[in-house]
């Protein structure tokens, strides 16, 4: 009986077997027949010799034998026991050992993983950027919005210095997360803000879109298919997922619906939804769909330290705003009328929770949303430094562009400002600005190919107006002015 115990012993610690060692390697499984991975063909059948075997192959070897033409060809028709089973002697057990090794690489998922998470870190305390340093990273890419950044910055910065030092330490203070609120006029930069502060942080982001979530139970998507968006931006890595941050957009239009001789499914109720999210708790996801159903696998996930940005233009809270300012008697010294703040171009700076609720947001939301901030509408000049100085700005992007061409795009100062003029008569903030350089860009990036000599395009006020033409140098020669429909 011990010598059985010291042979059992002696196997679960040899190499291959279902011993410790085995289970501490960080290789899959190949399949000798197949060459398929564990993870591909399932768990694996060991075999003596370190040989690994998935049960379909073994299903078929165990298929092939029962076949009369094989049995004849091994001489199995009289086997009666191991004693007459084939000589295996001919088969070179070394040769099968060193195919049998896994290929370098192929790693098992979790292995593979941990190591990654090991390479990148998501965050570390020491690294994370002070609040100044995130604001001047935005600087190089967002044009204004000063108060805007720093609010911004000094909130992300917070939130994830929380994270990582793991508040549930403390015994005497537990810090909560800011959730923040954005209100501003399209085009201001609220969705370019965020996508901006993703990118230099390096974490997950989801951009959720507010109007396509329904009450449970209705068409469309369910309030838990913003953390699917998140999961999946994240390659449905839970633990990345729940440091993420998740940005829904168009959040006004979940305001409550002034008729209620219907059912709103898209509004209240949405609201109340998602209060459970911004709170932070236990949520169940669908992995990679948008609403919650038998076929598809569910994962939970907590929303403690997720950061939750809202954002929406708010159309109308401007006259909720100014009525709640100008109530006061017209008569007195202190008295203002009604048409005192018309002409504010900061406005909606002076929003309070009581606005929000008159414009039909509940309170138990507003309440999960603590920081409550607004951008400024972009002025002329704002929209000349949005033109030009930007990292990525529009005029950089058609410069290099036409660089390919190996000709060189300038513009003038008259004609930035006439562009940024187009663009305040539109109205849709900093996105009038490509569909105005679009129009008059479409004639230049059509005729310059055709003509190999054009080494320089200046464009002039004139040119965007429409009462002249670009400044084309050709190659070699001084310069030459193009107007009319050559231009």
């Amino acid at each position: 009986m011990d010598d059985i115990t010291k042979s059992e012993e002696k196997n679960e610690n040899r190499p291959g077997s279902d011993g410790s060692e085995h289970k501490d390697d960080k290789y899959e499984k190949i399949c000798f027949m197949c060459r398929r991975s564990e993870s591909q063909a399932g768990k694996m059948i060991s075999l003596p010799g370190q040989i690994t075997v998935c049960q379909d192959c073994m299903q078929k070897s165990f298929d092939a034998m029962n076949d009369p033409q094989i049995r004849n060809m091994l001489n199995l028709q009289n086997f009666t026991g191991m004693k007459n089973f084939p000589d295996m002697g001919m088969i070179n057990l070394d040769y099968i050992r060193e195919q049998m090794k896994p290929p370098k690489g192929v790693k098992k998922p979790e292995a593979a993983k941990e190591e990654k998470k090991a390479q990148k870190a998501v965050f570390d305390i020491r690294s994370l950027p002070a609040p100044h340093k995130i604001k001047a990273a935005l600087d190089d890419y967002v044009i204004g919005q000063e108060y805007a950044k720093k609010v911004i910055s000094v909130a992300v910065y917070n939130h994830y210095k929380r994270v990582k030092t793991d508040t549930n330490s403390f015994e005497d203070i537990e810090i909560e997360k800011s959730n923040m609120l954005m209100i501003g006029p399209t085009g201001s930069g609220k969705t370019y803000l965020v996508k901006t502060l993703s990118r230099l942080l390096d974490v997950p982001l989801a951009l959720a879109d507010a109007t396509a979530l329904t009450e449970a139970g209705y068409i469309g998507d369910d309030v838990e298919s913003v953390l699917s968006k998140l999961l999946s931006a994240a390659d449905n890595d839970v633990e990345k997922a729940q440091n993420g941050i998740v940005f829904i957009d168009e959040i006004d239009k979940l305001a409550k619906k002034q008729n209620t001789n219907q059912r709103d499914v898209s509004g209240e109720s949405v609201q109340q939804g998602l209060l459970k999210l911004l709170e932070g708790s236990d949520v169940e996801v669908p992995v990679g769909a948008t609403s919650k159903n038998a076929m598809v696998p569910m994962t939970t996930i907590n929303t403690k330290n997720i950061l939750f940005i809202c954002g929406g233009a708010f159309p109308g809270i401007e006259d909720i705003i100014k009525t709640r300012l100008t109530s006061s008697s017209a008569m007195g010294f202190e008295s203002r009328l009604k048409d005192f703040y018309d002409d504010d171009p900061d406005i909606l700076t002076k929003v309070t929770t009581q606005d929000l609720r008159d414009y039909g947001m509940i309170p138990e939301f507003i309440g999960r949303l603590p920081m409550v901030f607004a951008l400024r509408k972009l002025d002329r000049d704002m929209l000349v430094r949005i033109l030009k100085e930007p990292k990525n700005a529009i005029l950089k992007q058609y410069q290099k562009l036409l660089e390919l061409d190996e000709v060189r795009l300038e513009f003038d100062d008259g004609s930035l400002e006439a562009i940024a003029d187009q663009a305040l008569s539109r109205d849709t903030g900093a996105r009038a600005l490509r569909s105005v350089i679009e129009e008059f860009m479409l004639d230049i990036m059509y005729e310059i190919p055709k003509d190999d000599n054009i080494g320089k395009v200046l464009i002039t006020r004139e040119y965007i107006e429409h009462t002249g033409g670009p400044v084309v140098t050709m190659r070699g020669i001084n310069s030459a002015l193009l107007t009319g429909p050559e231009a």
